[in-house]
């Protein structure tokens, strides 16, 4: 039983750093509208726990065995489970969900990349990038081991936004070799200066397995603007 709580503490913990604000989903399900400080606090907490479930596809009926849950154990109130019998079987539940739910992205990512590559302007690499520009660049573009330093906007297909240096208001730099194989080979597309779309097939951004806020095989679509490239 102590083995079980410390890995479940141990994932909660590992979610918890993993969230950033950008990457919270912001959803609202019911319950008080947070306004102290105290209250979002509380409010992120509910969505940083999320993450684990993100993908799995639970529906509001499914949820609600789950707030019970929650909430009889952080109440002290008597389980209507054993958690010794039916803890050892959640990874195999949440794993199980979460491969039913990617296979079904999949097939919709794979349709949204046909739709996309299809609009006028785009231009479909040979990896099966969809390239549309925006703004051309005036300057030179990167090879993969350079440096970048660019400002994003990421959305999943249906316009969620997952992560953004435009909302935050600060760009980013990073070596071309260190991110997703879509921006390794997308940004050498663009020049110094210009802004492109980019929309990755999930086999070159985070395939079956997503990160917190990005469900298995999502194809992604950034908002890409190249500000320089960083002199090594």
């Amino acid at each position: 039983m102590r083995s079980l709580r410390y890995s479940v503490l141990l994932v909660l913990f590992g979610v918890l750093s993993a969230c950033t604000p950008q990457s919270m989903p912001i959803t609202n399900s019911g319950g008080g509208v947070p306004e102290t400080e105290d209250q979002k606090i509380l409010n992120a907490l509910g969505q940083a726990l999320s993450q684990n479930l993100v993908g799995a596809g639970f529906s509001a009926d499914e949820l609600t065995f789950v707030q019970r849950g929650l909430s009889d154990a952080v109440l002290g109130q008597d389980a209507l489970v054993e958690l010794d019998d039916y803890g050892p079987q959640i990874q195999a539940f949440i794993q199980g969900r979460l491969a039913g739910s990617a296979e079904d992205e999949l097939a919709q990512a794979t349709a949204f990349m046909e739709e996309q590559a299809a609009v006028e302007g785009a231009n479909l690499t040979e990896s099966g990038i969809v390239i549309q520009a925006i703004t051309p660049g005036t300057g030179d573009s990167p090879n993969a081991n350079d440096t970048v330093k660019v400002h994003y906007h990421g959305t999943l297909r249906d316009g969620t936004v997952f992560d953004s240096s435009v909302d935050r208001g600060e760009p980013a730099t990073f070596p071309l070799n260190g991110v997703i194989p879509c921006w390794t080979e997308g940004l050498q597309h663009i020049g110094v200066g210009g802004k492109s779309r980019l929309v990755c097939p999930s086999n070159l951004a985070y395939g079956p397995q997503g990160p917190p806020g990005i469900p298995g095989n999502s194809a992604l679509v950034f908002e890409v603007e190249l500000l320089e490239i960083i002199q090594n």
